[in-house]
């Protein structure tokens, strides 16, 4: 197990190429934090999920892996992105095996403790997508205790249409579906790894968006078990890195977010070992009906209020990555700017989180 460096304040594999967090929760007395995982090379391969753990949320240990390519209904590309869900003492692995046969469908592991993986025989739960016969886009399942059973939010496209579908089961092995909750043309083919949970008063849908912005949207809005009623739609984060976010909820009854913190454009520079990282654990609240993303208390002492990547002129406030400006804002209307720099990346977190902006650094800052 490799404890993270010091100076590197998001966590990275030891090696191989990393993208979307994957089954974020807390279980048997630490967080746990899964991903997407090729451990051989720095780039895209047939994925595994890899593992970490953390008592305090900043200092990440890994984990052997969890999730092997070793099945037939995986031959086609791996363990996709998927949610965990504790039952009964156990911890429940809800992922989209992707194989060539089936195309991507959704699969169940189930632990003991947390560190050996056991998958289901009868996989998989959700062998096709309710819209697409070809079953190309139907990933990411994204599982909650609803009621006195449990639902589950899936991305599917199908002609250009994206949707989110939400299902529902008693035991987190039988699953029904119920329908669309949200469908459109305008936020990219399909809503990648889709998450629905109760936030303040409302609740929120969050996906990220495979179009040209490569972004992640919030949607607040009002969920009643089968239907979600969209009110405000937002985009909290505006940063150039930061992708395929999940959350969940603490021990303490924090909801808590974590992102990809890299970017599928972005080249991997030659003679890296690794690729790819998870962004600084953030704690989610609704003010005034907006939806806020700060990092959480036990990540605080990391910031500083003045970083180069931060400058003000001509009575704006301006972020930026060393090459280009990213993000600008009157310098009126922020009260509080708060900035975790890394070795590499950067993130800036505006009035205690109203606005952030998670990018890797370029040129010279």
């Amino acid at each position: 197990m490799r404890e993270i460096p010091k100076m590197a304040r998001h966590f990275e594999p030891g090696k191989g190429w990393m993208n979307d967090p994957n089954g974020l929760c807390w279980y048997k007395g630490q967080y746990h934090a899964f991903y997407q995982y090729y451990p051989h090379q720095p780039k895209w391969g047939p994925m595994h999920w890899g593992h970490a753990a953390s008592a305090d949320l900043v200092h990440w240990q890994e984990q052997p892996v969890a999730l092997y390519p070793d099945m037939p209904y995986e031959n086609g590309g791996g363990c996709f992105s998927g949610s965990a869900l504790e039952k009964d003492g156990d911890l429940y692995l809800l992922y989209t095996s992707v194989s060539k046969e089936h195309g991507q469908a959704q699969s169940l592991a189930i632990s003991h403790d947390g560190k050996h993986f056991e998958k289901y025989p009868g996989n998989p739960v959700i062998p096709a997508s309710p819209l697409d016969p070809d079953n190309k886009d139907f990933r990411d399942p994204k599982v909650f205790a609803y009621g006195d059973g449990y639902r589950m939010v899936c991305g599917a496209g199908v002609d250009g249409v994206g949707s989110v579908l939400l299902f529902q089961s008693s035991d987190l092995i039988h699953w029904e579906y119920i329908g669309p909750i949200f469908q459109s043309r305008d936020y990219g083919p399909v809503p990648e790894c889709p998450d629905l949970f109760p936030l303040g008063d409302k609740w929120v849908l969050m996906f990220s968006r495979m179009d040209e912005s490569r972004s992640a949207q919030f949607i607040v809005g009002d969920f009643d078990g089968e239907r979600f009623t969209p009110g405000t739609f937002q985009q909290p984060e505006r940063g150039t890195d930061f992708y395929a976010p999940q959350t969940f909820l603490d021990n303490k009854g924090r909801r808590i977010m974590i992102g990809w913190l890299f970017n599928w454009n972005r080249e991997v520079p030659e003679g890296a070992v690794r690729a790819g990282a998870l962004s600084i654990p953030r704690e989610l609240a609704l003010v005034n009906g907006r939806v806020y993303n700060y990092p959480v208390e036990e990540a605080q002492s990391l910031l500083a209020q003045d970083d180069p990547c931060v400058r003000r002129e001509g009575g704006r406030l301006v972020v930026h990555n060393g090459a280009r400006d990213l993000l600008a804002v009157e310098e009126a209307a922020v009260s509080q700017v708060d900035v975790l720099r890394d070795t590499r990346t950067c993130e800036v977190f505006l009035n205690r989180g109203e606005t952030s902006c998670t990018f890797y650094l370029e040129g010279n800052v």
